[in-house]
């Protein structure tokens, strides 16, 4: 995915918006559209899991575009969920917060923002990419056989609030 630039949302370039439109989401549409005709054929069912983000949940000031495409996953993961439910495949989203990655790091620009960002989190901590795997992993499980439609914050908390 893309982030974009965090701006007001009349000084939002129609060029960013439809990059960021065009990664974020219909990057995930076509993704699923091709896992899903190939569950279809195979007839065995399936899970599927998107990467959504916390801004798929709530507002982020500045952000109208990055909001816009990952409520978009959102509303797509639900949508898709209830359209295949009746074939065993399950759609899910990962929302993910503040998660240790090339684009966090870039956003933050030095160490100790990135630190700060952290203690902002009700958990005091930004996530390591190996903990969202792990709910990913889950998510895809048999152990997960009766979850579908969920968009699932790994947050640590910051939606709770």
């Amino acid at each position: 995915g893309v982030e974009g630039s965090f701006t007001g949302l009349a000084n939002v370039s129609d060029d960013l918006f439809d990059r960021t439109i065009t990664v974020n989401l219909k990057g995930v549409f076509l993704s699923m559209k091709h896992q899903l005709a190939q569950m279809l054929v195979q007839g065995t069912g399936g899970a599927i899991v998107n990467n959504a983000s916390t801004a798929g949940l709530v507002g982020v000031a500045g952000g109208a575009a990055y909001c816009a495409s990952k409520h978009g996953v959102v509303g797509m993961t639900k949508v898709a969920a209830l359209d295949y439910a009746r074939k065993g495949i399950r759609v899910n989203a990962v929302c993910p917060g503040m998660v240790r990655t090339p684009m966090l790091e870039r956003l933050a620009g030095s160490e100790e923002r990135l630190l700060e960002y952290g203690r902002a989190q009700p958990i005091g901590r930004v996530a390591e990419p190996h903990e969202l795997g792990a709910t990913v992993a889950w998510l895809l499980s048999d152990e997960a056989s009766y979850v579908t439609g969920l968009a699932m914050p790994v947050d640590g908390g910051w939606v709770a609030r």
